[in-house]
């Protein structure tokens, strides 16, 4: 069976399964496309408010298919730049995306599939699951931002000890590190996820989009521009029909209905 990218609705957060499961959900081409395409449709969906990134059974994701990437040896290079192009472009669409991503985990999130966790704003994961980047231990160096994201989440001692020697790291260490955001047990990261979004479902999507966009260019930004652009955000916001409805139900000790 061919990987394939499945999407369900429930409620207003859209699921995004990976089903690969002959290979244990690894990662190729076909996905990535189907990814893009997935965010495309829920950023202009406004029924659509989070969407989840989780994988079918017991595994989150494998990284990527040995057999094509040993396959692809025989290719010229620009054959395996170009299928890395793709998972960047779905990587950087979720960085960019303007509503919640979660990915919720069970099993083993390795290589890529580390990375595309890291690639969400959140991270729901069982208390089993186990995360590895596992490159150096076919002689391969990361892809799909891990070096990024891991730099800017934990000590480079760390970083250096995940991603040179391959180590193994468990979920509620993660946790402890504050890269994980809730725990729960085995076979219910998904429902975790749910009940995450949920709770981000109900706040006002354009607060949601400002302050992921925020967050985003604060690494980069000097303290004279990330003041103005809080500003400038802000004040958009106050003016945005939903500072009227928050703040109404707020004084009035009401629950708000965003739109």
């Amino acid at each position: 069976m061919a990987a394939q990218l499945k999407s369900a609705s429930q409620g207003q957060t859209m699921v995004l399964t990976l089903s690969n499961p002959e290979h244990r959900n690894a990662l190729g081409p076909e996905i990535y496309a189907a990814g893009i395409e997935a965010l495309s449709v829920a950023e202009n969906n406004p029924d659509v408010r989070s969407v989840i990134v989780t994988g079918e059974g017991s595994v989150f994701c494998a990284g990527g298919n040995l057999q094509r990437l040993q396959a692809n040896r025989q290719l010229p290079p620009a054959a395996q730049a170009q299928s890395i192009e793709s998972l960047h472009s779905w990587i950087e669409a979720i960085r960019t995306f303007p509503k919640p991503v979660l990915a919720a985990v069970e099993g083993a999130a390795a290589g890529a599939g580390f990375s595309l966790a890291l690639a969400c704003d959140f991270i729901v994961a069982a208390d089993n699951a186990v995360f590895v980047m596992a490159y150096s231990s076919v002689a391969l160096s990361p892809d799909g931002g891990a070096t990024w994201g891991l730099a800017r989440a934990l000590p480079r001692q760390l970083v250096s000890e995940l991603l040179m020697c391959g180590e193994r790291i468990g979920a509620l260490r993660l946790q402890q590190l504050g890269l994980v955001n809730r725990v729960t047990a085995p076979g219910a990261a998904l429902a975790g996820a749910l009940a995450l979004a949920e709770q981000l479902n109900a706040r006002a999507p354009n607060a949601l989009a400002s302050i992921k966009e925020l967050m985003s260019e604060a690494a980069d930004a000097t303290l004279n521009q990330q003041l103005a652009a809080e500003r400038d955000r802000f004040v958009a916001n106050l003016h945005h029909a939903n500072a009227g409805i928050g703040i109404a139900a707020f004084l009035e000790k009401t629950k708000p209905r965003y739109d």
